[in-house]
């Protein structure tokens, strides 16, 4: 399963109230949930190129990183300038149970889409129960 605590989380919102930046861009939100035996991870990401995108595991952490540049050049005055740009990540936290050597990841309509199966080991099987009623009891 996925980790729901961020450690960072609470600092994240701090440096943002402090200095009015995201160390999570307002561009970047993601939702997760579990069908079955597969996780699902989306991440929307509008306005980045595909090979921009890096996805990235070590050690059940989930890195992506993406770089979303800015549409006018370097030499234009910029009137607004809301949407954020420039390099960014996102890590998630996944559980021991996610088999992370077969995430597949798809990248469509600017939504990063990841699918994150359980691992066989972390299944629910049946146990086989030997013994019963077909033993002898030795008399003494």
């Amino acid at each position: 399963m996925l980790m729901r605590t961020d450690p960072f989380h609470e600092l994240d919102r701090l440096v943002e109230r402090v200095w009015g930046t995201a160390a999570h861009p307002a561009g970047t939100p993601l939702d997760a949930w579990r069908e079955g035996d597969t996780f699902f991870v989306e991440l929307d990401l509008p306005g980045v190129d595909t090979e921009s995108i890096d996805l990235d595991v070590e050690r059940n952490v989930l890195t992506v990183k993406a770089e979303r540049k800015p549409a006018y050049g370097e030499n234009t005055e910029t009137v607004v300038t809301e949407r954020p740009v420039g390099t960014f990540s996102r890590q998630l936290f996944l559980g021991e149970t996610l088999d992370v050597d077969k995430i597949e990841a798809s990248y469509e309509a600017g939504v990063l889409k990841l699918r994150i199966p359980v691992a066989e080991q972390a299944k629910p099987r049946k146990i086989t129960i030997s013994g019963g009623s077909n033993r002898k009891e030795l008399d003494s």
